[in-house]
């Protein structure tokens, strides 16, 4: 009680304390995230030329798309996908501003009549697009279907903006077409060449000892060429992969589990029946396996390969098993042999009735179609000249129906159950009426190959995973590592443990594949957050297993390191000392003086041209080809410094092109060439010129 006084003495002390507590918390939370901004980053995925593209919005576009591309597709895949998509639009509606473009309501009026053309719920008794059948729409989806109205009015919006863009784009290949000059200037380009002689001298001729590329070289020539060696923010990392899989144990349980559903088993006092004696083998099956019943009749070639003599050469009622097929354990009984065709070529008259998920425009009952099918089936066993005919004007499968009903051959196993019985368990020549989920089938097997002996197996499949046990340990093993990996050398425990530490080299930001994990967008976005150091290690439940990953390295967005940069640096910073050693090697008046000091022949190449650079035995060269041609007929260059070594060439002959008297077609060409895919150039020209600031990791 008199702690109780003491508290309520106190209260308004304790309340300032609980006071001061949340707002430390709030602000430390506040400095996570950037201090007191605006907020601008909390719900901004991109800002675009200044312009914000709000995350709530682009979330709903991302699920949205998402669910167009399919459950196989990632979220990045759309986020990817539709932030492309948000960044031209504002890109390119900014230039439409600038430039006043805008799209009239007569113009989206024409835009949607020809968008709409041929659709018949916009169109009149002639097949013509009808404004007034478009307006009774819109008005009946507004007062019936808000969001039908919703898509409706993004729709007219994309028009509106194809429009424009239509318009933007035109008046930009207006600009970029090729004069008359210009066409001459192309047509000479192709037509002047020049007849060389030339000494080639590659670059093996310099012992690579004396071309050595030091580190101070790489890292002057990635500043003095940044924009090939600026590279996006990365991370290095390595991981060991805890790999979730039955041990021997696991396996030799399992086998006596399912070795066990053979036989008769009591349970509280009743007697179940096993594979060997059970009545009703499909309930059985489906009841005790991972994979449901499969009652087709099959080859030797569809068994098994290492099991396919046993189980083929069973008695009627045998049990085999289990055995291992891949990473499952099955158990087989014989239900029944029977001798069949191996494939068969039939046709088809599929005949539809009202309350079938596949009819369309269909009216008739299920006892009219019945009858039908049974009226054409009588009229086709007098007259198989007719099955043409009624494929075409009968058939609800408008693909088989257009070709007479032809279904080529297939194999057992191919069709619905119904359909494939028919086919394989009659013979060539019968004609006769099957109903399946699709309808009323009217079949004529046309062909059949030789009979052979098929087998009908009932089989148990269980999928080989590992016990509790063994999932157990293996946590237990993971998490052992991982605590240990925070503290001593990753790469060296690994090694010590005999598992495989793998790098991964480069990781962006917006990556979501891990080289031998699959999809982890976890993993990278831990990588890149702001809490994450080099060396930090954290485990990841993966559908293998786990994986247990550590930041090796971390590279800011700039210029690219001297390590991953001497890939490409070293062999031009190599070739490019090669080619002052060998222009200060090279002695003689003449090539042929040049070429016998250098221990080379001296070759020709005629019919050089600029337009296509080639060098007959030497390949693609254009600046000695480009150097050739500002020489005059009898010259010889100076050593040039090619793709492949260095070269002396001597201008034998040079041959004009024969002056036209119109270069139109040469025009017309070059632009042309020109306008082709000139939208992607003068967008990505914008989006490059365009300020973004890319805040996706931060989201997803």
């Amino acid at each position: 009680m008199a702690v109780l006084n003491k508290i309520r003495e106190r209260s308004i002390f304790l309340i300032i304390i609980i006071a001061l507590a949340l707002f430390s918390f709030v602000l430390a939370d506040v400095i996570r995230n950037g201090g007191f901004s605006s907020g601008k980053g909390e719900n901004t995925v991109a800002t675009v030329g200044g312009e914000n593209i709000d995350r709530t919005e682009f979330a709903k576009q991302v699920d949205l798309y998402s669910k167009q591309l399919g459950p196989n597709a990632s979220t990045m895949q759309a986020v990817n996908r539709v932030y492309d998509a948000k960044v031209r639009e504002v890109v390119l509606a900014q230039q439409f501003e600038k430039l006043g473009i805008e799209v009239s309501p007569e113009q989206l009026k024409a835009t949607m009549a020809l968008q709409l053309e041929g659709n018949p719920t916009f169109s009149d008794e002639n097949g013509t697009f009808s404004e007034q059948k478009l307006q009774e729409y819109l008005a009946n989806i507004k007062a019936s279907s808000p969001q039908a109205y919703e898509q409706w009015k993004n729709y007219e919006d994309q028009v509106a903006l194809a429009a424009k863009e239509t318009q933007y784009f035109n008046m930009i290949k207006a600009g970029v077409g090729a004069t008359l000059l210009e066409g001459k200037q192309a047509y000479l380009l192709e037509n002047n060449t020049v007849d060389v002689e030339y000494v080639k001298i590659p670059w093996t001729a310099v012992d690579e000892s004396e071309a050595q590329v030091s580190k101070d070289e790489i890292k002057a020539y990635i500043k003095a060429h940044p924009d090939k060696y600026t590279v996006e923010a990365g991370r290095d990392l390595q991981y060991v992969l805890f790999e979730e899989k039955a041990s021997d144990a696991d396996v030799e349980d399992m086998k006596a589990e399912v070795a066990a559903m053979a036989e008769n088993r009591v349970e509280s006092g009743d007697t179940l029946l096993g594979l060997k004696n059970s009545k009703n083998l499909e309930t059985f099956v489906n009841a005790n396996s991972d994979v449901r019943y499969d009652g087709n009749y099959k080859f030797k070639k569809d068994l098994p390969k290492d099991f396919a003599d046993e189980l083929f050469n069973l008695n009627k009622g045998e049990v085999y098993g289990p055995y291992r097929d891949g990473n499952t354990l099955k158990l087989s009984r014989l239900e029944d042999t029977k001798s069949m065709p191996d494939s068969a070529k039939a046709r088809h008259i599929l005949i539809s009735y009202t309350g079938l998920q596949t009819a369309t425009d269909v009216e008739r009952t299920e006892e009219e179609a019945k009858q039908l099918a049974d009226s054409l089936a009588s009229v086709l066993r007098r007259d198989r000249n007719k099955f043409t005919d009624f494929a075409t004007t009968y058939s609800a499968d408008k693909v088989s129906g257009a070709k007479g009903g032809d279904l080529g051959f297939f194999t057992p196993g191919r069709m619905v159950p119904v359909f494939n019985d028919y086919v394989f368990q009659n013979n060539e020549g019968d004609l006769g009426v099957v109903k399946s989920q699709f309808g009323f089938h009217i079949i004529d097997i046309q062909e059949q190959t030789d009979k052979e002996k098929a087998v009908k197996l009932a089989t148990i499949v269980r999928e080989i995973e590992a016990s509790e046990k063994t999932t157990n340990d293996l946590f237990a093993e993971t998490t052992k590592f991982e605590i240990a990996a925070k503290k001593g050398d990753f790469a060296e425990l690994a090694k010590s443990s005999d598992l495989t530490a793998r790098p991964v080299k480069g990781v962006k930001a917006l990556d979501e594949n891990i080289p031998g994990v699959g999809r982890q967008r976890s993993i990278v976005s831990w990588a890149f957050n702001e809490e994450t150091n080099v060396g930090d290690v954290k485990r990841f439940d993966v559908p293998q297993g786990y994986v247990v990953v550590q930041v090796t390295g971390e590279n800011e967005k700039g210029l690219m390191n001297v390590e991953d940069a001497s890939i490409t640096a070293t062999p031009i910073i190599k070739n490019n000392k090669k080619a002052e050693i060998l222009k200060s090697r090279i002695k003689g008046n003449t090539l042929a003086e040049i070429a016998q000091n250098q221990g080379v022949q001296v070759q020709t190449s005629n019919a050089l041209n600029l337009k296509s650079p080639t060098l007959t035995g030497a390949g693609n060269e254009p600046e000695v080809v480009g150097a050739a041609f500002s020489l005059k007929e009898g010259a010889t260059s100076a050593p040039l410094q090619g793709k492949n070594g260095v070269y002396v060439v001597k201008v034998v002959k040079r041959n004009e092109a024969t002056p036209l008297d119109n270069y139109k077609a040469f025009s017309v060409q070059e632009s042309n060439k020109r306008t082709s895919g000139v939208n992607t150039k003068a967008y990505n020209a914008l989006k490059e010129a365009t300020e973004i600031e890319d805040n996706r990791s931060r989201f997803y």
